[in-house]
């Protein structure tokens, strides 16, 4: 059980509530460079998330280059998920004794290094091993990310401070997606993974000067304490509710380019202006998101912000063939997509404080795994559909699967208003 380890602060050595906030205020008193060191995760995640999303954009130019088929494709979406789903909870406790900025540093030299691989892979199968092994970098880079960002502020702020490390997932939807699909589609799809390796060197370099060497390094968690997160039910309902309702827009989202191209009928370049216009609405939906979960809490603005995010899935369904409609339902949709983001992994780390506060790495890391078990298992959905019934089947059915986790959440505040110490969830 060595692997399933932690490193952040212990916090089940604090006797009371208030002993804790009194040692985050002296924790965030001293550490002047934080707001410049979660800059820095939010550069960083900017270069792994553009890896990540650009795919969805190049997926008929790699299926025509490699000869295969879109959903053949779209594995290249799933199996990089499965890579960070593996590499997050596992990697991330396995890593538990090595500095933090050390960790960070190697793992966006290995995030480089397997987009490199990919741009010079020579077939299909070693595009499919790049992405996997870059996908294990990704998901232990933000399960640190995370509890980093909510160790760097006062607790009615953690989300916002996770919101702002993953700003740069949505700045890559906004900028990095739409300009990689256009080098894709004009040059070479090898040419974007060249351009997200600049990417990974620049986030190295603004790591490696703004982080802070002194970051926290604490003894590990016991076996009783990994345990816990294991078997709390509390814990695994919110893994399942980022699992079903994060990952059920991914049924739509991987097959959004072949749509709007083929069932939509827009060009290569107004395609490219669309996921401009959605990764927009993805930015302000992502900071909105952390500020409504800090405001109303992790349940109430999931319920919201899933209950958009069903609504935008089924007007998309419905507006599909109709350009200017598709083009303005693509703005509103963005803006739920990635909002839950913040509040899901704000509210795993609130109530893993709970059940198990020696543990909250590894609960923090599950939770990567849970959103990336979500988009694999999206994708893979999303590819069945196409196949199977039509592209313009996908927006339905993900719709459908946000609507089970709408009934997970409000499952889950009924569990977290039944425990004995809830947290402020609600």
């Amino acid at each position: 059980m060595h692997f399933l380890q932690r490193s952040i602060p212990d916090l089940s050595v604090l006797a009371t509530d208030s002993d804790w906030h009194i040692r985050r205020r002296h924790q965030i008193s001293w550490r002047n460079p934080m707001p410049l060191a979660l800059w820095a995760l939010t550069i960083s995640a900017f270069a792994v998330g553009t890896t990540e999303f650009v795919i969805v954009g190049l997926l008929p130019t790699i299926a025509a280059d490699l000869g295969v088929s879109i959903p053949s494709a779209g594995l290249l979406v799933s199996l990089y998920a499965l890579g960070v789903t593996i590499g997050a909870p596992v990697l991330t406790a396995m890593a538990d004794r090595v500095p933090r900025k050390t960790l960070l540093l190697l793992l966006l030299a290995l995030f480089t290094l397997g987009n490199a691989y990919a741009a010079f892979a020579p077939d299909y199968n070693s595009l499919v091993a790049a992405r996997f092994i870059t996908g294990l970098a990704h998901g232990v880079f933000f399960a640190i990310a995370s509890t980093i960002a909510t160790d760097l502020v006062e607790p009615e702020k953690e989300s916002s401070a996770i919101a702002l490390v993953f700003l740069g997932l949505t700045v890559a939807l906004v900028t990095g997606v739409p300009l990689g699909t256009f080098i894709g589609q004009n040059f070479s799809w090898q040419s974007t993974f060249l351009g997200v390796v600049a990417f990974g060197v620049i986030g190295f370099i603004a790591s490696a000067i703004l982080l802070p060497a002194n970051l926290t390094m604490t003894a590990s968690a016991g076996i009783k304490a990994q345990l816990q997160v294991l078997t709390s039910p509390r814990l695994l309902l919110i893994y399942l509710i980022t699992a079903v309702g994060y990952g059920g827009n991914f049924i739509a989202f991987t097959f959004l380019t072949p749509m709007l191209n083929e069932v939509t009928g827009l060009s290569a370049g107004a395609v490219s202006l669309v996921l401009l216009i959605y990764g927009a609405s993805v930015a302000v939906g992502n900071i909105v998101g952390g500020k409504l979960a800090d405001r109303i809490g992790a349940v109430a603005s999931l319920t919201v912000i899933f209950s958009g995010l069903a609504v935008s899935l089924v007007a998309l369904g419905a507006f599909l063939t109709n350009p200017i409609a598709a083009i303005a339902v693509a703005a509103f949709w963005g803006g739920f997509a990635f909002a839950n983001v913040p509040p899901l992994q704000s509210y795993v780390v609130q109530i893993a404080r709970e059940v198990s506060p020696g543990a909250v790495d590894v609960a923090s890391g599950l939770n990567i795994g849970a959103f990336n078990l979500g988009i694999a298992g999206g994708a893979w959905a999303g590819g069945l559909v196409v196949e199977s019934i039509g592209l313009v089947a996908a927006p339905y059915i993900a719709a459908g699967v946000v609507v089970v986790g709408i009934v997970l959440v409000r499952l889950s505040g009924r569990l977290n208003a039944a425990a004995p110490q809830a947290v402020a969830a609600e």
